[in-house]
């Protein structure tokens, strides 16, 4: 099974605000934009994956992931999270209706391709699925198979609300990749010590480095 992944990307002036404690305000656009395009870096090499819609407003964002391979979904609902997966995921189906289709967080900067494999497989075997984060709180992967509606509920509890809305909740071992979300410098120390991919790795240096 081929997926097409729908990852969401804020407008990078304002993502990421919970990594005041360890960015600043100069520092944090980069950042989130260098998760994102280590994200979406590792998901096109995924054998899994077909494609990628990165659902975005933001100019910088769309046009460095345009350069990965990415194609980009302008974010014409303006209404948050949901609103922009739903979206993305309507205008994937409009041009390929038989697709299976998944949400996948835009802040995965150690995701590995084999890894997401695994949870794609997993995930394939049920109707809706999704996969909680490591903080077991939120969710990072949430799947439709074909003629199926993503109905995607992230935010605050999403692990309980993906649940509640019957969605299955995929439990697999060694995908530490694919549950390490960075919302807080210590999941960015986490992911650091999981193996970020080259764009994360340079801009975290560069944040050492003025650390001293």
């Amino acid at each position: 099974m081929q997926w097409t992944l729908v990852v969401p990307v804020k407008p990078l002036a304002r993502a990421k605000s919970r990594l005041s404690d360890t960015a600043d305000d100069g520092v944090r656009p980069g950042l989130a934009l260098a998760f994102a395009l280590d994200t979406v870096a590792a998901a096109l090499a995924c054998q899994a994956v077909a494609d990628v819609a990165v659902v975005t407003d933001d100019a910088r964002a769309g046009r460095e992931l345009a350069a990965l391979g990415a194609a980009v979904v302008r974010d014409e609902p303006r209404g948050g999270l949901n609103a922009a997966l739903a979206h993305g995921s309507a205008a994937v189906r409009a041009a390929r209706p038989g697709t299976p289709v998944a949400a996948l967080n835009a802040d995965l900067p150690a995701l590995r391709p084999a890894e997401l494999a695994r949870v794609l497989a997993a995930a394939g075997k049920f109707t809706r699925a999704f996969l909680p984060d490591a903080a077991g709180i939120g969710t990072t992967l949430l799947t439709a198979a074909p003629g199926t509606e993503l109905s995607p509920a992230f935010g605050p509890d999403s692990r309980l609300r993906h649940r509640a809305s019957g969605a299955v909740e995929l439990s697999l071992g060694a995908v530490d990749s694919v549950r390490q979300d960075v919302d807080t410098g210590g999941d960015l120390r986490t992911a650091l010590a999981l193996g970020v991919g080259p764009r994360t790795a340079a801009v975290a240096a560069r944040l050492l480095i003025a650390g001293q």
